[in-house]
């Protein structure tokens, strides 16, 4: 048995899969949804701190948590009249992390590494 990649993720390099992480980029790149993401990263939150940490309507922030959610990309919970977000997993985290180190070496025009 071969087992390529970090945890041996035996899926065909094309195909469907591709089309799931173009779809999941394609979300990364609006800046609100990327700086909830980043927020939702630290910790859990409801819609009132992410809207403070975002600056965008209430109204807005709620849109895009909404396509978050049917993407998949994080999970509610009621806690008494509040919904709270948080990221579904550790990899979206890291994900967004990574793009935004790739932004702060684009910015501060850092030399590239491993």
């Amino acid at each position: 048995m071969h087992l390529s990649g970090a945890h041996g993720s035996q899926q065909p390099e094309g195909g469907e899969r591709i089309e799931v992480a173009a779809r999941i980029l394609g979300l990364l790149a609006d800046p609100t949804r990327l700086a909830l993401l980043r927020r939702l990263g630290e910790s859990e939150a409801d819609v009132t701190t992410l809207t403070e940490c975002t600056k965008a309507s209430r109204t807005s922030v709620s849109q895009h948590l909404a396509r978050l959610r049917l993407a998949g990309l994080v999970t509610t919970r009621k806690e008494g009249r509040r919904v709270v977000y948080a990221l579904r997993h550790g990899h979206l985290r890291r994900l967004v992390d990574e793009a935004l180190q790739v932004a702060d070496h684009q910015i501060g025009q850092l030399p590239p590494h491993d």
